[in-house]
């Protein structure tokens, strides 16, 4: 895999080619992008999949939904509708997609969209007679057709976009030249031990003037299905079978897993048939079964429901969380009163 990916590296220049026109001509004015006057927060990565944007989205929605009424846009990725759809009592995974659909029923006091076309969802939003006074878009980093008031970039811990390639040799959307968009960088899921000496080392790596933040995931000590909730040391013990259409699973499995397991990975996003939900029926012999959140919006309803529980995640500051809430309420407020 690692040699198909160096003999690819002549369609990598060819693609870093194509962005970087594209991307020069949005700088430029060549191609135009949309501003709001509202604010709009657009989470996003250089690197394909597995930073946490989901998570950090959630934080940002915790933030905010208190003082002011909050708006999530997504793509709606592998979803079976299409244009624009606002989220109601009727919407699913399937219609919405897994993440919206997870914002959607965790969070009740926002509203919660889906379009490929983020410019015509913003208008969307504020077409409506109950305008939001925040829309965070998530995974818009690419979408220049909007230019967004403030841009987060996530980057993980063990795949730092400094050391990344653009795709096909490696798994950048764009040269790492894109990361000077960002207002900020977060490091994701970083060992919670880790120390201001390495904060500061990977910060002179990356090379950036932007501020540099350092998170972790951390894992509840409960799953959960309905009503119903086992603690994690409880479960330990237990047979089970763990469940992950993600992409990056290891870190899941690692916290819930000992060796009579059932493990079944999947890809991200993964649409499970009828036949691969009987087949994890059969696998998980009465044993409960752990999935991830996401997983779990997209199988409660199945025949799995009465053995199925998710293991909720979220995103904390190693340090200086204070400061970065700061920026973001900074930003809004700001924002707001200008609009």
């Amino acid at each position: 895999m690692i040699i198909l990916r160096y003999l690819f590296f002549p369609f990598a220049i060819l693609y870093g080619l194509v962005t970087f026109i594209r991307n020069f001509l949005y700088d430029n004015g060549v191609l135009k992008s949309y501003s709001f006057a509202i604010p709009v927060i657009a989470v996003g990565n250089l690197n394909v999949g597995g930073t946490g944007k989901t998570p950090q989205i959630e934080y940002l929605i915790r933030l905010l939904s208190s003082n002011y009424k909050v708006a999530t846009l997504s793509r709606g990725y592998k979803r079976k509708s299409q244009g624009f759809v606002l989220a109601n009592a009727n919407s699913n995974a399937e219609i919405l997609g897994d993440e919206p659909f997870q914002f959607y029923k965790k969070f009740p006091q926002i509203q919660v969209a889906v379009d490929a076309n983020r410019k015509n969802g913003i208008e969307q939003f504020l077409n409506q007679k109950d305008t939001p006074d925040i829309i965070l878009l998530d995974d818009a980093f690419q979408h220049r057709k909007v230019k967004a008031g403030f841009y987060i970039l996530l980057t993980a811990y063990d795949d730092l976009f400094c050391d990344d390639y653009i795709l096909p040799t490696g798994n950048l959307r764009e040269s790492r030249s894109g990361a000077k968009r960002a207002d900020l960088i977060i490091v994701t899921k970083c060992p919670a031990s880790l120390s201001e000496t390495t904060q500061k080392e990977i910060a002179a790596k990356i090379g950036s003037n932007k501020p540099i933040f350092f998170s972790e995931i951390t894992y509840d000590d409960k799953v959960y299905s309905g009503d119903k909730s086992i603690g994690v040391n409880e479960l330990r013990d237990v047979d089970k079978l763990l469940l992950a259409g993600i992409a990056k699973p290891k870190p899941f499995f690692a916290y819930l897993q000992r060796e009579n397991d059932v493990i079944l990975k999947y890809s991200d996003h993964h649409h499970f048939s009828e036949s691969e939900i009987l087949e994890i029926k059969n696998k998980s012999n009465n044993h409960p079964i752990i999935t991830t959140e996401k997983d779990f919006v997209r199988l409660k309803d199945s025949i799995l429901k009465e053995q199925l529980f998710y293991l909720p995640i979220k995103s904390s500051f190693v340090s200086g969380g204070d400061n970065f809430d700061k920026t973001i309420l900074d930003y809004v407020g700001t924002s707001t009163r200008n609009r």
